[in-house]
């Protein structure tokens, strides 16, 4: 019997299962809280109970006593090596930064900062030794509201003088990309519409599974570091630029990594701290974080108060668009968190033709955690007010929320589209991913119901939302970055190697924790060079295996990593060919390459390229002039960004009486051009939704009036669950990115990105007929209560403590048409 080849024609577009998962799930993985070294020690951090203190003196005396110590250090006992956590991105060249020390000399800026470590035999005789620890802390006024610290009241730094750290700002007009926008609002005032609205960005806390962990052994010709990053090649050049520690003598692996969502992008305190503490040493030291410690020193997201004014003519049509951000940085300038609300800049414009526009973000400090790029980065905020926005302006004219914004995209006869801020979409089909949503979600017939339940007053109503998005993605090209004052560039890197005995090791930059780099970028290189799937063995997360990259964050890698790659097996093909017609005594253009073999032209003859490895390996027959072998490297900087965009479409159930919600029915569209696995993207899709979702309905991270975090644990900060969703209908359209040849776009932020205003909108829109038109985030029941209340609702006295809701049990339900793909978190 012939037996039967089921393997792909064509690796791209294949539903793979991921390479990692096997190991992962069986728990053969390195966690780098797995690793154990000859004689390591452990290290347990003390901090800071006040949000702002003077440190007048540390008594170390009695942990230094305790069973299995071997040392107590203070900020003055490393401050010669420890290093400084600085600021990738400065917005501007008069931008104000605090030093930020790992481990503080004098005072601490935020609860929860390290004022010394404690270094014991054990993880545990560490934790309890650290108690012991005395700190004579003298507390200083604290400053924790973001538009307080506007004020300068309280300063989060005294000796800045100011909370401010910088102001930026676009403006369409000055940079001749559109019109003067106040001319815009002014003539609108006198004779069309103008909409104000301030919106609330509410602090996140990234959550991610690992907690995050270091180990350093100081004992080779190299300093090792293993931890829990998303970004090891960034964090060796940190690293290297304070600590004055050669760049060449720090080796930096990032094992395994159990999540990030761009918690893990920093060079955090507690690496540095590790490392000074091991150097001193002169042993191998592990520091792992508790799960209190993640949320409260970790660094968090979001975080802004937006003032939006839109202008437009009677009939909808938008003229003018001007945003004001104060942003909150907490306490200290992060790797990139200053230059987070400017990545909103390009996009609070969106997909709508906007003639002027004007983008401004005021950036503070305040005496909590320190705020950096978290799922999204920029891009989820500027989304969610546009298309708060959008729905506004819809009522205003008194039309549907789709027609309003059919009425102000970008067509796809349209594309390419330099929009008002001057960034060029090169491609999306707006028109196309929003028939296929309102397909799905049943649009016309839930409107009726929606009208139904309105004209009979049903204590349940139905809210439909609407976010039609898109987004910029793969943080390059490394000239815009430059021009915008950022500290590195957006370049990616990737090797391949051919190996002798068939097989294809592939090093990449990019660093991965979740997204399937090992299975995707096998799938690239086998579909480009022809080999089996198996056959490809990819290496990456290590700064000796891989000297070369700038890592993962901001849905760079395959748009960008994935080209690297691309031009590097094209470099193997072009390299591989003269030897192939050496081989064949053929002329290199009389040959063909295609599924891994070159052929003559009109002839069966040819010879794989896994061969040509295994002869110009042995070196023996092969021709002068050529170097025997084919490995290539590239690195790739895009021209532009790419953009993916959407159209998600949200119903939402509110119980008016109790303000409970519950959702319904959520279908999404999302357009990422040419999708490499479908089953990864789903993953992808699917996660990102459920935080989107959690934003608007669930998770807040929130302070009391002394600056104690008190959501720090998964009982007040409220994760959802598999039972808290429902199940997610999703489909694609396609329309190739033009940025690289695979016609790739990011999709790792897109669910995130999009379904925060969904959500929100839908809450508003089942409640917008008794005179709501917003609802603060996280939209609890109480919060939806209470606006429903202020606006004149449905019943005066607050609800009975034993009030039941109409949802019963209030298990999220589902629509009987919707998909049954698990809505879980990935």
């Amino acid at each position: 019997m012939t037996a039967v080849d089921d393997r792909p024609t064509t690796e791209i577009g294949t539903a793979r299962r991921r390479k990692e998962d096997a190991r992962l799930v069986t728990g053969r993985t390195r966690w780098t809280d797995n690793i154990q070294l000859p004689g390591m020690l452990h290290l347990a951090m003390v901090r800071s109970p006040f949000a702002h203190a003077r440190i007048n003196g540390i008594d170390t005396s009695e942990a230094k006593a305790a069973p299995n110590v071997i040392a107590v250090m203070t900020g003055q006992d490393i401050a010669d090596i420890q290093g400084v956590n600085i600021t990738a991105w400065p917005i501007t060249t008069d931008q104000v930064n605090p030093t930020h020390l790992p481990m503080p000399l004098e005072r601490v800026a935020h609860t929860g900062e390290v004022v010394a470590v404690v270094v014991a035999r054990s993880a545990a005789a560490a934790r309890d030794a650290a108690e012991l620890v005395d700190v004579d802390y003298e507390e200083l006024p604290a400053v924790l509201d973001l538009k307080a610290a506007a004020t300068d009241e309280v300063l989060a730094h005294p000796d800045l003088g100011t909370n401010k750290s910088a102001h930026w700002q676009l403006d369409s007009a000055a940079q001749g990309s559109g019109g003067d926008v106040e001319e815009a609002i002014a003539k609108a005032r006198e004779g069309g519409i103008v909409i104000e609205r301030e919106y609330r960005q509410q602090r996140l806390i990234p959550a991610f599974m690992e907690p995050r962990s270091t180990v350093v052994d100081p004992t080779g010709e190299q300093v090792v570091m293993w931890t829990a990053t998303q970004a090891p090649h960034v964090l060796r050049f940190c690293i290297a630029a304070t600590t004055g520690l050669p760049e060449s003598k720090i080796r930096v692996i990032a094992p395994d990594v159990g999540g990030g969502f761009g918690g893990k992008l920093q060079s955090t305190p507690e690496e540095f701290i590790t490392l000074a503490v091991a150097r001193k040493l002169g042993k191998p030291c592990k520091y792992t974080e508790t799960r209190s410690e993640t949320m409260v020193s970790a660094h968090h997201g979001r975080d802004q108060w937006q003032k939006l004014t839109l202008s437009a003519e009677k009939d909808g049509t938008v003229t003018g668009l001007k945003v004001e951000l104060l942003a909150d940085l907490g306490a200290y300038a992060a790797l990139v968190g200053g230059g987070v609300p400017v990545l909103g800049a390009w996009m609070f414009n969106a997909i709508y033709k906007f003639p002027a526009y004007q983008f401004n973000t005021t950036n503070y400090y305040t005496n909590k955690t320190w705020v950096d790029a978290y799922r999204g980065a920029g891009r989820p905020e500027a989304t969610y007010a546009i298309e708060r926005l959008m729905d506004e302006l819809a009522a205003e004219v008194g039309v549907d929320p789709l027609e309003i914004r059919e009425k102000n995209w970008i067509r796809h006869d349209e594309f390419p589209f330099t929009t008002v801020a001057g960034m060029t979409y090169d491609s999306g089909n707006y028109e196309a991913a929003t028939a296929r949503a309102k397909e799905l979600f049943g649009y016309d017939e839930l409107r009726a119901e929606q009208k139904r339940r309105r004209e009979s007053g049903d204590p349940v109503q139905l809210g439909i939302g609407v976010s039609t998005f898109t987004e910029m993605c793969g943080l390059a090209p490394s000239r815009v970055l430059g021009s915008l004052n950022y500290g590195a560039g957006g370049w990616e890197s990737a090797s391949i190697r051919m190996l002798a005995t068939g097989t294809v090791e592939v090093v990449t930059g990019a660093s991965a924790h979740g997204q399937g780099h090992e299975t995707a970028w096998s799938q690239i290189v086998a579909d480009r060079l022809g080999v089996p799937f198996e056959n490809v063995e990819v290496l990456h997360g290590d700064t000796q295996i891989a000297p070369k990259g700038m890592d993962t964050y901001g849905s760079r890698s395959l748009v960008v990593g994935g080209e690297a790659l691309v031009r590097a097996a094209d470099k193997v093909i072009e390299k591989a060919k003269p030897l192939a017609a050496h081989m064949l005594e053929a002329s290199v253009d009389d040959l063909e390459f295609a599924a891994g073999r070159f052929t003559v032209k009109g002839t069966d003859k040819g010879v794989g390229l896994t061969d040509i490895a295994l002869s110009i390996w042995t070196g023996h027959d092969y021709p002068e002039g050529l170097e025997p072998s084919l490995d290539a490297d590239a690195t790739f900087d895009p021209v532009n960004f790419s953009f993916p965009h959407g159209t998600h479409l949200c119903a939402m159930e509110v119980d008016t009486e109790t303000g409970a919600t519950r959702m319904r029915k959520y279908v999404c569209v999302d357009d990422i051009g040419v999708i490499i696995n479908p089953l990864i993207v789903e993953g992808q899709v699917h996660g990102g939704l459920v935080q989107g979702i959690a934003q608007a309905l669930w998770e807040g991270a929130e302070y009391d009036e002394q600056g104690t975090l008190v959501s720090g644990s998964f009982v007040d900060y409220t994760l959802p669950t598999t039972a808290d969703t429902i199940s997610f209908v999703t489909d694609h359209t396609t329309s190739p990115s033009t940025s690289n040849s695979l016609g790739t776009k990011g999709v790792g932020e897109a669910g995130t990105i999009a379904s925060t205003p969904a959500v929100v909108n839908a809450i508003v829109d089942a409640v917008r007929h008794l005179g709501i038109d917003d609802v603060q985030m996280p939209c609890t029941p109480e919060r939806v209560w209470k606006a429903i209340q202020s606006a004149g609702g449905t019943q005066d006295a607050a609800p009975a403590a034993d009030a039941q809701s109409h949802f019963g049990d209030g298990a999220p339900n589902q629509d009987p048409a919707a998909g049954t793909t698990d809505g879980a978190a990935q």
